[in-house]
């Protein structure tokens, strides 16, 4: 019961608390640009929170059980980009055969999700407080559906403002 409690506590520790958007200043790009309609940015935030889930991970099992074990700590930069690059283009090439319409509204948000500073960010910051794998995992998650909720609700403030009556 102790783990799960901690678990709660880093999820929510990332997901609200210290939201990447809000008090990282991480992925405002996308932030800005996909949140003009609430299921513009619901898609952007799942396929964010999909690349940056298993990107956390996946960083985290090359770092801890691959490159500290031979002493080449120095290419997780390189591992961690190499990895986010390949998800996003999973996330791609899905969203292209089977949402269509989603991926022409995208544009070219949805490559850059490559350079989106909240997954490198993300990945980082588990390396920087050192966390265990399943704390790994739970904070990739909760960074993701962070980003998502905060990109939400930008997206349906900025709809409820088009059709306000601007004093």
């Amino acid at each position: 019961m102790e783990i799960a409690g901690h678990l709660i506590v880093v999820f929510i520790s990332i997901a609200l608390v210290n939201n990447l958007v809000l008090t990282k200043f991480l992925g405002i790009c996308p932030y800005l640009g996909v949140s003009r309609k609430v299921d513009m940015a619901f898609g952007m935030g799942c396929a964010v929170t999909f690349v940056i889930t298993i990107s956390g991970t996946m960083t985290w099992i090359i770092n801890n059980l691959i490159l500290q074990k031979i002493g080449m700590e120095y290419l997780k930069y390189i591992a961690f980009i190499m990895v986010i690059a390949s998800m996003v283009q999973l996330v791609e090439m899905y969203v292209r055969k089977f949402f269509g319409s989603l991926y022409e509204s995208f544009g070219i948000f949805l490559p850059l999700i490559t350079t989106n500073c909240a997954i490198l960010g993300t990945c980082l910051f588990i390396d920087l407080w050192e966390y265990d794998f399943l704390e790994a995992l739970v904070a990739s998650f909760g960074g993701g559906l962070g980003f998502t909720l905060v990109i939400c609700m930008m997206g349906g403030i900025r709809e409820n403002l088009e059709w306000a009556d601007v004093p």
